[in-house]
């Protein structure tokens, strides 16, 4: 098996230095981590709305119990709630989306054409083509090297 190296997606084009390489690296990690924490904001949303459900289980069971002056509290307080000054999480999710991660998205893609000619993931194709034992098992450079 021969090592063919990465594929022509993960090459750095001509002309592209070191420097461009290392920030279009860094930027990507930055982007990934906002994709992180999007997906903790969608945990955030998720696991509010089902406190939420539960939290109206809960009133039901209390005014079941005889304890209607506490589910009336809990009911008109609580269920139902913004989180945020005239939000719930919902809205959250699609501001976060729309002011934020959709930018950083569009501008990460924006810097990755304009320098890289689009090609993703440079930094770490380059990684890892330093850092693999070519030639051996379970460190092809792709897929199709792997079935060699």
């Amino acid at each position: 098996m021969t090592s063919s190296g990465p594929s022509p997606d993960h090459q750095r084009p001509d002309g592209v230095d070191d420097a461009t390489v290392e920030a279009l690296g860094k930027l990507s990690e930055a982007l990934e981590a906002t994709e992180v924490a999007r997906g903790f904001l969608y945990s955030f949303h998720r696991l509010t709305g089902t406190a939420d459900r539960t939290l109206g289980e809960a009133v039901d069971l209390f005014r079941e119990a005889g304890h209607g002056d506490v589910a009336d509290r809990l009911e008109t307080e609580l269920v139902g709630r913004n989180v945020i000054a005239g939000r719930w999480t919902f809205q959250v999710v699609e501001e976060y989306d729309a002011d934020y991660y959709r930018v950083f998205q569009q501008l990460e893609e924006e810097a990755r054409d304009k320098l890289a000619g689009g090609r993703r993931h440079l930094f770490e194709a380059e990684m890892k083509e330093r850092e693999r034992s070519a030639g051996r098992p379970g460190h092809e450079a792709d897929p199709a090297e792997a079935t060699d």
